[in-house]
């Protein structure tokens, strides 16, 4: 596993930085209740019997995100790059995941940095897992802003060849409807208009757990994490393109 990426633009924000009252709102937008619901076995705790021998060449992925992506406040080894790997190699799959993602980033700032991110790397990734927005929520940025941005770094990975997996966030209700129905279509649209692979909520698992989330009620816990991996590790292998060496 790489070492995760430092960009130049890292900065000590961390996601969704806002008051606990309105985290919760945010974290709640997409569920009517907060009662617990019985914990699903994760992928990562897969009995080593049904674990699958690694085969085929090495599939490079860059995570590309903020804090969800960075891991924030986790250990390195329990971040979403680092755990989705580990889980997809224990489904057969020869995945080396890249940590890209920078605390507090904006689609803006993603978009001013994903060139020279990809212009960084050793080489041009199988795959690239896009998770941008929640900040955009919570600096009061435009649905039509947040669009453009991401739609531009689809543009980016387009013209190099990369397919893509859309990380979905949502708008809590506080919003107004007008503002939280322009949100959450953005990225079924951008899916569609670029043919990626979406996930329609990255955070969904976490929203009838509380369990999950560490105290200021927004970053996922290493187990909320290892629930994150088990809700999208099958959009993501799903996602890769086919390998055609040897053919």
């Amino acid at each position: 596993m790489n070492k995760p990426y430092q960009s130049p633009w890292a900065q000590p924000v961390r996601l969704l930085s806002i008051a606990p009252l309105g985290a919760a709102t945010l974290m709640l937008a997409a569920c009517g209740t907060e009662a617990p619901m019985a914990e699903p076995v994760s992928e990562a705790e897969t009995p080593i019997a049904d674990v699958l021998p690694v085969m085929g060449p090495e599939r490079v992925i860059l995570g590309f995100g903020d804090s969800l992506m960075a891991g924030y406040n986790l250990e390195e080894a329990q971040g979403y790059p680092e755990r989705l790997e580990a889980v997809m190699r224990t489904r057969g799959v020869n995945a080396r995941l890249i940590d890209a993602g920078v605390s507090g980033d904006t689609t803006a700032a993603g978009l001013q940095r994903i060139a020279f991110v990809l212009d960084n790397l050793a080489e041009t990734p199988d795959l690239a897992i896009v998770e941008l927005g929640g900040n955009d929520l919570l600096r009061g940025i435009t649905p039509d802003q947040t669009r453009a941005n991401l739609a531009g770094i689809m543009d980016v990975l387009a013209a190099r060849d990369i397919p893509a997996v859309i990380m979905g966030m949502r708008a809590p209700p506080n919003f107004g409807s007008e503002f939280q129905t322009a949100f959450d279509g953005l990225y079924p649209d951008l899916a569609r208009q670029y043919d990626a692979a979406l996930v329609p909520f990255f955070m969904e698992p976490l929203m009838a757990n509380p369990d999950l989330l560490m105290p200021d009620r927004i970053h996922p816990t290493a187990k909320g994490i290892e629930e994150m991996v088990a809700a999208t590790v099958d959009t993501v292998i799903g996602a890769l393109p086919e390998d055609n060496e040897g053919s």
